[in-house]
């Protein structure tokens, strides 16, 4: 196996030298950065990962911490990280938080011990001891999906009034203090009350006057901000708010059943329902096959995730398409941006979700489009809206925005 040794006599340079063009430790002319890549490119040269980092102080391994596992929503995030820390060199170690706050201290703890450059975190409902943690321990961090925010904090403009109450407890449970120095990280995530709202003003132009939301697990910035966006979406299409019509599905399947029951059994049901992510929306379904509805015929019904097999339901599923790879591969991006740059100013990146128009809302086939909206891949292949088709898209660009 070839030396540093060897590939500083074919470049006919010196082993340290070698070690500067490996390691980027000083600069080296161009011509001799050349012939050492050339030396190793000859002899087949591999670095020593651990002598690299030995010299560095960095590892080039990434921490993930998302819960892959238990929510398969995150599988396309850590898809899209994987595929952009490989392609930068990076390796990927991987926990899964269990959206549990003890858990989620325990694996971040874990990774940082193993002594990554950095982390990609997807913070849980009470992620107080998380950023208490990343802060002292100064550790390179982007959030992922889930933004930390005070409680009056959502995404998007709104003129303000009531919104903070809008998400009832639904925001990110954050002392003052410590919302405020969870402003010095970066965080990437996807639009959230414009996406949502696009779905109740949709409906409520088909007609729907009681629009019922299944909302997510209280304490997440996601449910947070959709719940804004409900109501953004509501006050637009000229409908009152009436928090009878929302309840809480706890961001996964089962309680989501119970809570659509629940909606459903109560007087004055509503003729619509939206579901604030993908697990929900299958929580939904079993609950209304489970009472003999037909979808859209008896309600009908919009979901804020598109997923692969949501295509393949009767009838097609109407949905929001988050750019779940993008988030992945903008996280790594934003985090090698800090390693490079660390005191360069904190920035919040959200991308822009599709409508993807399907049937289950209770438009016919015949008039169904695709995707509105850049920025996302719509799951089922469908195409995008021609010009002049339905062209009120659920986020027109990314937002970036400095702290």
């Amino acid at each position: 196996m070839p030396t540093m040794a060897d590939v500083a006599r074919r470049a006919g340079v010196s082993v340290a030298t070698v070690s500067h063009v490996l390691n980027d430790t000083r600069p080296v002319l161009p011509h001799t950065r050349q012939a050492v890549l050339d030396a190793v490119d000859a002899l087949g040269y591999t670095p020593n990962t651990l002598a690299r980092s030995l010299v560095t102080s960095r590892t080039r391994s990434i921490g993930l911490a998302v819960s892959a596992i238990s929510n398969p929503y995150f599988t396309e995030i850590l898809q899209g990280v994987e595929a952009a820390a490989l392609a930068e060199g990076y390796s990927l170690l991987i926990a899964d938080p269990h959206d549990d706050p003890e858990h989620e201290l325990k694996v971040v703890q874990l990774l940082h011990e193993r002594r990554v450059d950095g982390m990609i975190v997807a913070p849980s409902a009470r992620p107080d001891e998380l950023v208490g943690y990343l802060r002292r321990q100064a550790v390179p961090t982007v959030f992922l999906d889930r933004v930390i925010t005070r409680d009056d904090e959502g995404d998007g403009d709104g003129d303000g009034e009531g919104e903070g109450r809008a998400a009832e407890g639904a925001g990110s449970g954050l002392s003052d203090q410590l919302a405020s120095q969870a402003g010095g990280f970066d965080q990437v995530c996807a639009e959230n009350s414009e996406p949502m709202a696009r779905l109740v003003t949709h409906l409520a132009g088909l007609g729907h006057r009681r629009i019922g939301l299944i909302a997510g697990l209280a304490g997440l910035s996601t449910t947070s901000e959709r719940i804004t966006g409900y109501r953004r979406g509501l006050a637009a299409a000229g409908l009152p708010y009436d928090a009878d019509l929302v309840v809480s599905g706890s961001s996964e399947s089962a309680a989501a059943e119970r809570a659509t029951a629940d909606l459903l059994s109560r007087p004055d049901a509503p003729t619509a329902l939206v579901t604030a992510n993908n697990a929900m929306t299958i929580g939904t379904l079993r609950a209304l096959r489970e009472r003999g509805l037909s979808v859209p015929g008896d309600i009908a019904l919009c979901s804020f995730d598109d997923f692969a097999w949501a295509d393949l339901f009767s009838p097609r599923l109407t949905a929001i398409a988050q750019p779940s790879r993008e988030m992945g591969a903008r996280a790594v991006r934003v985090l090698l941006d800090r390693l490079a740059a660390p005191d360069r100013p904190t920035t919040t990146v959200r991308l822009p979700c599709a409508f993807v128009h399907r049937t289950s809302c209770g438009c016919p086939e015949e008039t169904r489009g695709g995707a509105e909206g850049a920025g996302a891949r719509p799951a089922g292949g469908n195409d995008a809206h021609p010009a002049g088709q339905n062209t009120e898209p659920s986020a027109q660009s990314e937002k970036g925005t400095t702290s």
